[in-house]
């Protein structure tokens, strides 16, 4: 930890554990407190000495974003901000406001129209068409279409060119949130035509305007899914691409998909294919990829990008890459991160009890990998940081009342709706 008077404030948009694993690294390695502008107190950030929150129910609009910037940074005005989203929602809300914020600020995200082609999943999959990037199968149905009329023989086998069951989600994540209907889902399954247009009229009917896509179902178990985090500096080069091997998703409906086990290994021949495609759409930021390996045919397929560090990004720092490091070092600093560093160290990061990995995971090897990380030493939980839990009643509380009820989460998880 950095022992000198810091230069710099850390201003994170958000509140959730993504925030708070990126108050961990930048204390951990400049012993720095952040100051996090969120819509509503969460626990993943309350009762902490590394972070203080300040809460509006409307930090998801653009114009008071920028209003609580230029007024928290008038404040220190011999001090660089670094304005640092941690949601989609808050990246791309910082991603429109960046050419406005004071001279005193600076951000990590790229411009507007880059952003929008990748956070629609349909734009996303026609440059992945382009970089030889594979995606699985797609069929996708647009508001327009549904307004005409799609039934269940609009959506048989022999339309939509896959087999059931499937996967239906909508194209745009972050204006799918904000049309909420009972018992919404990130995902749906749909076993046969009737089932995938109950979906569909769930969905549209709640007012989403975009596209929503029908998938080809990648065959396999949580244990199958793999995160591929990539930093790229202020020149769009990338510095750093760290990939982990999932062995266990959250099973709660509004929480289905999020990753809960972790163990970061190299996959030089997609961090290869990745580093390319960024490079080559002159990305800045952090990238993070949902990516699936087929049980069919061994191959993996790229699900989505997100344009911002992970929710559980503190398995990078963890396997020895401080994702603080690398943003202070280059947006604050400007220094030359030199050439890009790509993980090769392997780390068991998990956010639920180890005993819930050992009990739901479904691949006996994953298990035992993780086994022996944790009598090696090789283990992380990102709340888990003793500076923040000691003499901390509060914060030590929290933590462990959190962790402890993912037993029930993952026991009876109709009851977290």
């Amino acid at each position: 930890m950095a022992t000198e008077k810091p230069d710099f404030i850390p201003v994170l948009i958000g509140g959730d554990m993504n925030c708070y694993s990126v108050a961990r690294a930048i204390h951990e390695e400049y012993g720095v407190k952040s100051y996090a502008f969120g819509r509503f107190p969460a626990g993943d950030t309350m009762h902490s000495r590394i972070v203080e929150c300040f809460y509006d129910e409307h930090m998801d609009k653009p114009e008071v974003v920028l209003a609580k910037v230029k007024e928290f940074a008038a404040q220190h005005p011999d001090k660089t901000h670094l304005v640092w989203g941690c949601a989609d929602v808050y990246a791309q809300v910082i991603s429109e406001i960046q050419n406005d914020l004071p001279e005193n600020c600076v951000t990590l995200y790229i411009q507007p129209d880059l952003r929008d082609k990748l956070e629609s999943k349909l734009s996303f999959y026609e440059m992945c068409d382009k970089y030889g990037i594979p995606y699985p199968k797609t069929f996708v149905v647009r508001p327009s279409e549904w307004e005409q009329g799609v039934a269940e023989a609009d959506l048989t086998e022999e339309k939509i060119g896959f087999k059931y069951p499937i996967i239906v989600k909508p194209s745009m994540s972050s204006t799918y949130w904000e049309h909420p209907f009972d018992h919404m889902k990130k995902v749906y399954t749909a076993q046969n035509p009737a089932e995938a247009a109950h979906i569909l009229g769930l969905i549209f009917g709640a007012g989403y305007p975009d596209e929503v896509l029908l998938q080809d179902m990648v065959v396999g178990e949580d244990c199958n899914m793999n995160v591929l985090t990539a930093y790229c500096d202020r020149n769009c080069k990338v510095k750093l691409i760290c990939f982990g091997r999932e062995g266990l998703e959250e099973h709660t409906p509004t929480a289905l998909g999020n990753p809960c086990a972790i163990i970061t290994q190299p996959n030089p021949e997609l961090q290869q294919l990745i580093k390319n495609f960024l490079e080559e759409i002159h990305f800045t930021g952090f990238a993070n990829f949902d990516i699936k390996r087929d049980d069919r045919d061994g191959s993996y397929k790229v699900f989505e990008v997100n344009l911002r560090q992970g929710r559980t990004n503190y398995h990078v720092t963890a396997a020895g890459h401080n994702l603080a490091k690398f943003v202070v070092e280059d947006r604050v600093y400007k220094r030359d991160l030199g050439e890009c560093v790509e993980n090769t160290n392997e780390v068991f990061w998990h956010s639920v009890p180890r005993k819930v990995v050992y009990d739901y995971v479904k691949d006996p090897a994953f298990v035992e990998r993780a086994k022996k990380l944790v009598a090696g030493g090789k283990e992380s939980m990102t709340f888990d940081y003793p500076y923040d839990l000691r003499f901390n009643p509060m914060r030590w509380a929290w933590v462990k009342i959190h962790v402890f009820r993912y037993f029930d989460k993952f026991k009876n998880p109709e009851n977290y709706r």
